[in-house]
């Protein structure tokens, strides 16, 4: 007698039927996913940027790359900080972040001060205008703020303090189309940077906020008067121990 197949009829046909196909991805997702790996690769690249601008010079700067474009050329002459008159490190510190050396990037007190005066003072350290310098664009603007709070820390968490102070005084702008300590002590004083006096380097730190509208050879008598100031702020801080983490002479 033939042994007759315990398979079912219907039992072959559920076997060879395919898995369904998962559903195609949606528009959004996709965008989801692209938007994640251009972020990923954004905070990679400007990783790396911190890191490699921590040992090497960057050889220019979204804003002097546009000023030069639009004058033709820039001056600038980079100087490492042991070429430049420590009395200019002093100065800048005393006259735009007399706490450099107290804060990691972010003055929270001077933050705070700005706001309860209204907004009509700066709070901006020194940290934070080397990374808008030398990575982000001029403007006001809360994404270019937001991201200047999110980098700053970054930099200064992998720069060291006299590093900072080095790239600020060399993408730092004196006058239109000046860039750098070195360019500005030429064009307005005929020295080398190194070579600043104190009264040479106060005046220079008393035109930062304003490089286009005051000059360091001809001051009006705010800046005579804002160069006096300086003057005491930078004898100040390297007493009270302000610039022991950028002024090497002053620790000697």
């Amino acid at each position: 007698m033939a042994r007759q197949s315990s398979k079912t009829p219907g039992s072959k046909k559920r076997r060879t039927r395919k898995t369904e196909a998962p559903p195609h991805r949606t528009l959004r997702q996709r965008l989801r996913r692209w938007v994640v790996r251009a972020v990923l690769l954004a905070v990679a690249f400007v990783a790396v940027m911190v890191v490699l601008f921590a040992i090497l010079n960057p050889p220019t700067t979204p804003y002097i790359f546009a000023e030069s474009r639009r004058l033709g050329g820039v001056e600038q002459d980079w100087r490492d900080l042991e070429d430049i008159a420590p009395v200019m490190a002093r100065s800048v510190v005393a006259a735009e972040d007399a706490n450099f050396c107290l804060h990691w990037g972010l003055d929270l007190n001077a933050i705070r001060a700005a706001m309860e005066s209204g907004g009509n003072r700066g709070a901006s350290t020194i940290s934070q205008q080397v990374v808008k310098n030398v990575y982000l664009w001029h403007g006001r603007s809360w994404v270019r703020k937001s991201l200047e709070a999110m980098l700053t820390p970054v930099v200064e968490a992998v720069w060291s303090k006299e590093r900072i102070i080095e790239v600020y005084l060399n993408v730092a702008e004196f006058d239109e189309g000046v860039f750098g300590v070195q360019a500005a002590a030429q064009h307005y004083f005929g020295v080398d940077a190194d070579a600043l006096s104190p009264t040479q380097a106060a005046r220079l730190a008393a035109i930062l906020p304003d490089p286009k509208g005051r000059s360091a050879s001809n001051p009006s008598s705010f800046v005579r008067s804002r160069t006096a100031s300086i003057m005491d702020g930078a004898e100040t801080i390297r007493v009270d121990g302000r610039a022991d983490c950028f002024d090497r002479q002053g620790r000697d």
